[in-house]
């Protein structure tokens, strides 16, 4: 859990592109209230700082979609289109619900990745303020070394990277969420590759 002070720290400063992996149940259809961000209302959920994990952090590429004045939207998008709801379909009830989520890349807004890792290639200084972003971004966290969890190969790629192994306690390759598979399957996927990680074993 995290206290009010830092979790208002999190959400002044890196609300246009941050979030936490927790979600409103779904009401009936698989994507029903993915974009519901009451749930990311302390006053409206008072159980909210409690749940809340900062010794895990989602990390993917960059936004697909700009969010204006909306803290903590990323990762809770109501387009039909987006896939968000698979991550909370895998998460939900293991010990990485309350996660924190964040981008490598801030402020970039490009759906087709092949588009922004070109543009990465011909800008490597680009890359390096985005990490250092990142870096302060983990510690106004203020967890020495989180379990990273990345979100798709190409967040995965920047990472290892850019970080030193002693920023983090694990980092682990997810299959991304947009992937053309069933919810369940996501699910089942990205559950083996964490335990893969951390153990070594299917």
């Amino acid at each position: 859990m995290i206290d009010s002070t830092r979790f208002n720290l999190m959400k002044s400063r890196h609300g246009a592109h941050g979030s936490w992996a927790v979600w409103a149940p779904p009401s009936g259809a698989p994507k029903s209230n993915i974009g519901n961000l009451d749930v990311l209302d302390e006053q409206a959920n008072p159980a909210l700082l409690e749940t809340l994990n900062p010794g895990v952090v989602m990390v993917g590429l960059n936004l697909s979609r700009r969010f204006l004045n909306e803290p903590f939207r990323n990762f809770h998008d109501p387009s039909a289109s987006a896939n968000d709801f698979k991550v909370r379909y895998a998460f939900r009830d293991t010990e990485f619900w309350g996660a924190y989520m964040t981008d490598v890349i801030k402020e970039f807004v490009e759906p087709l990745s092949g588009t922004l890792l070109n543009y990465l290639r011909r800008n490597p200084e680009v890359v390096r303020d985005h990490v250092k972003s990142l870096r302060s971004e983990l510690l106004d966290l203020g967890h020495p070394r989180p379990l990273i969890l990345a979100l798709g190969g190409d967040a995965h790629r920047l990472l290892v990277d850019n970080l030193c192994t002693n920023e983090y306690s694990l980092l682990v390759h997810l299959t991304h969420y947009s992937h053309r598979i069933s919810k369940e399957k996501y699910r089942d996927t990205v559950r083996q590759q964490i335990v893969q990680a951390q153990f070594g074993t299917a």
